[in-house]
């Protein structure tokens, strides 16, 4: 059953595989098959097969339910999809305003941790003027810079249909 072929490097053993191998690898490592191995498949297959009887009871039981309230939900439709759209919209305002509360207080604590940061006394509201003098700067040469790639890009454009 074992074939030798003669490579570059030494010998190589082939041998011919059959399906049941690879499962034998994976339960008689070191020798044979352990107790705790045999334990833990005696043990998960019973649950395993617990929680498959469960579902397909808890999906039985969803499928009967739902036979059961559709018509009632047909006749109460007047009523319940106002009722619905209004608890919809109440939650979805409460989120919102949620929200909105958050970002407020997230940026307040923003601000008053960067003014505690930049120190007491007079010298604070120069370097705030700084930063914002700064910060001011860095966004008008943002501006220009890409408005001179557009003009650019233009006149690219322009001599390309020229062309």
């Amino acid at each position: 059953m074992a074939e030798h072929q003669q490579q570059h490097y030494g010998y190589q053993q082939h041998q011919q595989h059959y399906p049941m191998d690879a499962t034998k690898g994976r339960f008689q490592q070191n020798g044979g098959q352990s107790t705790s191995k045999i334990l833990a498949v005696l043990t998960l297959f019973p649950i395993g097969g617990v929680c498959l009887l469960l579902a397909g009871l808890t999906l039985t039981g969803t499928l009967i339910g739902l036979a059961v309230a559709t018509p009632v939900f047909v006749i109460f439709s007047p009523i319940l999809v106002p009722a619905a759209i209004t608890i919809g919209l109440a939650v979805a305002g409460f989120l919102t305003s949620g929200a909105f509360g958050i970002t407020a207080l997230s940026s307040l604590t923003y601000i008053v941790n960067y003014f505690r940061k930049m120190g007491g006394g007079g010298g604070r509201y120069e370097s705030a003027q700084d930063s914002l003098d700064y910060a001011k700067r860095r966004a008008q040469d943002t501006a220009g810079y890409g408005g001179q790639k557009v003009k650019d890009v233009g006149q690219r454009t322009q001599e390309a249909a020229r062309s």
